[in-house]
């Protein structure tokens, strides 16, 4: 009975120095680092990654991270040295430097958060209200944004933390300035496409008059050059027929005759009242087409000539002599 509660003992008290050994020991790990309280006052900082001793049931191990966190800004109205409005959205990283300092500052992340987001807010109204629109846009933005990082560095020190960077992610203008921006962009494309039409339709009709131009001038000399020819064909025409009718004027007279007959008795409403021996029909009467006797004229009236003996007319002369004079167009002779 003795030995049984005598093992009892000792297991109870084997079981009891394991707690209080497993107390006794904390670790930590390489993403953290421990600040060891005792009775509420802070004893020592563990940054090395392992295990380490502490007194158990009056120590207390609080764990620190020593990872580069995140403080996101959530976008703030900001009014720029020029009186342009912006919507600035930005954010930082930051390391805990100081894990004893950290804890009697604010204690915990979210109460660093909390703190550095009103001092994010206020370096970025200090640094971007001394910036005009075109700087914290475009030309100064990277500048700006180093200046912000040091104003906040100096402030973020007493709460033992290091500022690593600070970015300006997006910087707009609010949304009733931007459609009133756009609006006026609208408006200007709207009126340069406008100024790029009446242009086009200008150079448009310049184009036109000169083509027109160029076809009355054209037509002008194709006109002068058809009437010139025609002219030169008709005085070739003139003279071939003068040339025939000197050297027969009787088949002359016969083919033009024939040439009447064929145009005037043709198949249509066309009635002509003539008399039976006229000058017209004589070829009906006599194949020969003589004339029939009439009143033989006066004795002094002399003989006719004779046609066959007229003089050969040079083409190309009578072609010459004939032609119609060139016309201009528009001042300047045909060509």
């Amino acid at each position: 009975m003795r030995v049984s509660v005598f093992g009892g003992a000792v297991a109870a008290l084997i079981i009891i120095a394991l707690i209080i050994a497993y107390s006794t020991i904390f670790t930590v790990y390489q993403t953290r680092q421990a600040l060891v309280v005792r009775l509420g006052q802070p004893i020592r900082i563990v940054t090395e990654p392992g295990l380490n001793y502490k007194i158990p049931l009056i120590d207390t191990v609080i764990p620190v991270d020593k990872r580069i966190l995140d403080l996101e800004n959530p976008p703030q109205e900001v009014i720029a040295s020029d009186q342009k409005r912006l919507v600035v959205d930005a954010f930082a990283r930051y390391r805990i430097r100081d894990p004893l300092k950290f804890y009697q500052a604010v204690g915990t992340v979210e109460g660093a958060n909390s703190r550095l987001s009103t001092l994010l807010n206020s370096a970025l109204r200090r640094v971007l209200g001394e910036a005009t629109l075109i700087q914290v846009v475009r030309d100064q933005r990277e500048q700006l944004m180093a200046r912000v990082r040091e104003q906040l560095e100096a402030e973020a020190q007493a709460f033992g933390i290091s500022i690593v960077d600070v970015r300006i992610r997006r910087a707009d203008l609010p949304e009733q300035n931007s459609q009133a921006v756009y609006q006026r962009m609208i408006t200007e494309r709207q009126r340069q496409a406008q100024e790029f039409r009446s242009q086009g339709t200008q150079k448009a009709q310049e184009i036109r008059a000169k083509a027109d131009r160029d076809v009355t001038v054209l037509l002008a000399e194709a006109q002068s050059k058809g009437e010139q020819t025609r002219g030169e064909g008709d005085a070739v025409r003139n003279c071939i027929y003068a040339q025939a009718y000197g050297r027969d004027p009787e088949f002359f007279s016969f083919y033009r005759s024939m040439q009447a007959y064929e145009a005037g008795l043709r198949s249509n409403d066309t009635r002509m009242l003539l008399k039976p021996d006229s000058d017209f029909f004589r070829f009906f009467g006599d194949p020969s087409g003589k004339p029939r006797e009439r009143t033989a004229p006066p004795a002094n009236t002399p003989p006719p000539a004779d046609t066959r003996q007229t003089s050969q007319i040079d083409c190309e002369d009578a072609a010459a002599l004939n032609a119609p004079p060139a016309s201009s167009v528009g001042g300047s002779p045909a060509r």
